[in-house]
């Protein structure tokens, strides 16, 4: 299985512009006939476009150079040069276009068919036609057609998906995933077991949407620690955050307040979008436990158990609500 890719650099080089021709008339009983070389064609542009076949970059890891086709030589009768074919790049809907030397956002391609032009073609040089003047009857040059655009551009996958799972190392995450959507993670009993992005399709009532299960957060993930960095740039899109709190552990108060804390100094809008608390492994403790760790928290709690199936109907249900509240406001 190729290895998931959520940032790439690229090289890219449009096509350059054909050349224009230098010919003459040649035909019977006109000897001396005036120019008519035609102009060459424009060169192919690079153009990067967003396409949901494809979920991440890996792709485009083993080939760094891309190049659109040149534009073809005029030719004589006046006839131009064919362009050149443009060079599409597809990539997973989400990804940004960066110029990889300045920084600069070239485009963000959120939504499907989503496209940008990288990289444009050159223009083609004109035929020597264009160069006949009243007393220069018979011009022998031709112009050269012009580079195209050349650049190092930075491909930066931020997933798209309307619900994302936010938790501590193995706090539940792919399992409850896995419960919930069509989605197959990888599940383990040890921390990072999820070191690349799931997404799964959530279809309950006549609701659709998508859920991330992201690597979990440590502390400290905010400046790269752990798998941070990775996984906070593809929380940054979701509409709704599921906090999932291990109701086994020492701290839960302090559990939520880091996860809150990493994602608020990463990018402030984080903490403030909606979301609800849910407590997983429920299937663990007993009845007065789960309520006493319930009161820890203001806001929607949910205890559930993946293992169990206990309140995930209660969960999917939570889950309409907030997206119907989302698509009103």
């Amino acid at each position: 299985m190729a290895k998931f890719t959520d940032s790439i650099t690229i090289s890219i080089r449009a096509g350059h512009g054909g050349p224009g021709a230098v010919s003459f008339r040649r035909e019977k009983y006109i000897p001396k006939g005036g120019p008519d070389g035609g102009d060459g064609g424009v060169g192919g542009d690079v153009v990067i476009e967003s396409d949901r076949r494809y979920y991440n970059l890996s792709h485009l890891h083993k080939e760094r150079q891309y190049r659109a086709e040149n534009g073809k030589p005029g030719a004589g009768r006046n006839r131009h040069g064919g362009d050149g074919m443009d060079l599409r790049i597809a990539v997973p809907p989400g990804t940004e276009v960066i110029d990889a030397v300045s920084g600069a956002l070239l485009a963000d391609l959120a939504e499907e068919g989503a496209q940008c032009i990288a990289a444009s073609g050159g223009i083609g040089g004109k035929g020597n036609a264009h160069f006949r003047t009243a007393t220069f009857q018979t011009p022998r040059f031709a112009q050269d057609g012009m580079p195209g655009d050349e650049r190092q551009i930075t491909l930066n996958l931020k997933l798209i998906a309307d619900v994302g799972l936010v938790g501590l190392p193995n706090s539940g995450k792919s399992t409850l995933l896995s419960r919930l959507t069509n989605a197959r993670p990888k599940i383990a009993d040890y921390p990072f077991t999820t070191l690349t992005p799931n997404l799964g399709i959530v279809q309950h009532d006549d609701s659709t949407y998508k859920i991330a299960d992201i690597p979990g957060i440590i502390e400290g993930a905010h400046r790269g620690h752990g798998l941070g960095l990775s996984f906070l740039q593809h929380i940054e899109r979701v509409r709704i955050i599921l906090y999932l709190i291990d109701i086994t552990g020492e701290d839960l108060a302090y559990n939520y307040r880091l996860l809150q804390s990493e994602l608020e100094t990463y990018k402030e809008s984080l903490a403030r979008k909606e979301h609800i608390v849910v407590l997983t492994k429920t299937d663990l403790v007993g009845p007065e436990k789960i309520e006493e760790r319930m009161r820890l928290f203001q806001g929607p709690v949910i205890p559930v158990s993946s293992v169990t199936g206990e309140n995930l109907e209660a969960l999917l249900s939570a889950l309409d609500s907030c997206m119907e509240k989302e698509n009103a406001s």
